[in-house]
């Protein structure tokens, strides 16, 4: 088939959302269909009129494309395969003829439902709920289109289901050649943490995590930390902490094995990528009990889970890992194992499925 993934902007830093996007598109590429990723640089809702600056911000498509930095070739290997493009707006000028277009971000889905008359298939892979960039009545009004959802969690599949939305539940897949458990987690220090740090996106919770880190530190003052993150290292950062600017995907992998302890703060996520990806190194996981957590911990089961918002739990929860170590290495090995399910294949397998399979309706 020829496939169009729609992206809502530029690509030139890591974005797990685009991550996902990028790595359907390579296997499915390697499946033998025609994928192309359409990246938008200018993008308003259709019921947006456009002002100047609006028409000013479509300006930035000129210098983008002469520099070529819209391209996410600094943090991801796309394949050889699969065609990129940066266009200016969305327009249906600019989409190029397919079988199957992929909405991937709530104002793609508002302009690719406003098409008429256009034959072929319109999915929309819903990865959050996105209403921290738009209003929650126009968010929510992208899940009562007509196009054929997707979703990667269940409590995103819930939410569908509230809104009389059918929708396809198909969970992230992960890339174990990436990510793996090179130090035996018995060998570890005990009293080694890891984060990602967000120092623009608020609901990503670092500033709880820090807050859990540091009353750590009062707790066990020979504590370490390391912390990760596109963002430059922020100035209100304790200097005993280590922090590591917009590392390679080997660094971030050589920084889940030398911790202990992971600490996963959002107060709001998808699906949380970091905390899988230190599951697979073999460290500790200390979540917050939020869906896009729950599709892969269970509460002392695989991870220790918190209420979001509460620093005084989660450093609570840490302090309880270091002070058993016995009950960290069962959450570690039980978390190694259980996101092995997690794989890839499964969900291209599924997503092929969706396509080979007459449209859904709500």
């Amino acid at each position: 088939m020829k496939i169009v993934f729609l992206l809502p902007q530029e690509a030139p830093r890591p974005a797990g959302g685009f991550k996902v996007v990028y790595e359907y598109a390579n296997r499915l590429a390697r499946r033998g269909h025609r994928v192309r990723v359409l990246h938008i640089a200018h993008l308003l809702p259709s019921d947006t009129r456009p002002g100047l600056r609006d028409k000013l911000r479509v300006l930035r498509y000129v210098p983008f494309a002469l520099n070529r930095k819209w391209r996410p070739d600094r943090w991801f290997k796309l394949d050889p395969a699969v065609t990129i493009s940066w266009v200016p707006s969305f327009s249906r000028i600019f989409l190029p003829k397919a079988d199957v277009y992929v909405a991937t971000w709530w104002t793609t889905a508002d302009r690719l439902a406003a098409i008429q008359n256009f034959p072929a298939r319109k999915l929309y892979l819903i990865q959050h709920l996105e209403t921290w960039l738009g209003s929650e009545d126009q968010v929510m009004a992208t899940w009562k289109t007509p196009l054929e959802k997707i979703v990667i969690a269940r409590w995103l599949e819930e939410i569908a289901r509230g809104l009389g939305q059918s929708s396809h539940y198909i969970p992230n897949g992960l890339d174990f050649s990436k990510y793996g458990c090179d130090v035996a987690p018995e060998t570890r220090n005990p009293r080694q943490v890891a984060m990602m740090f967000s120092h623009s996106l608020l609901w990503k919770g670092s500033y709880e995590g820090l807050k859990a880190i540091v009353r750590l530190k009062e707790q066990f003052p020979d504590l370490q930390a390391e912390l990760f993150g596109i963002d430059e290292r922020p100035e209100d950062l304790p200097s005993w902490i280590v922090y590591h600017h917009a590392p390679p995907q080997a660094e971030i992998r050589r920084i889940y094995n030398r911790a202990s302890i992971f600490l996963a703060p959002s107060l709001s996520e998808g699906w949380g990528l970091p905390p899988c990806e230190a599951m697979m190194c073999g460290t500790a996981v200390v979540a917050t009990d939020i869906g896009g957590h729950r599709e892969f911990s269970v509460d002392s089961v695989n991870a220790l889970l918190v209420p979001p918002e509460d620093p005084a739990a989660m450093a609570a929860a840490a302090a309880r890992l270091i002070a058993d170590p016995e009950l960290r290495l069962k959450l570690a090995q039980k978390g190694k194992a259980d996101i092995q399910r997690f794989s890839w294949d499964s969900a291209v397998d599924a997503f092929e499925r969706v396509l080979q399979s007459p449209p859904a309706t709500t």
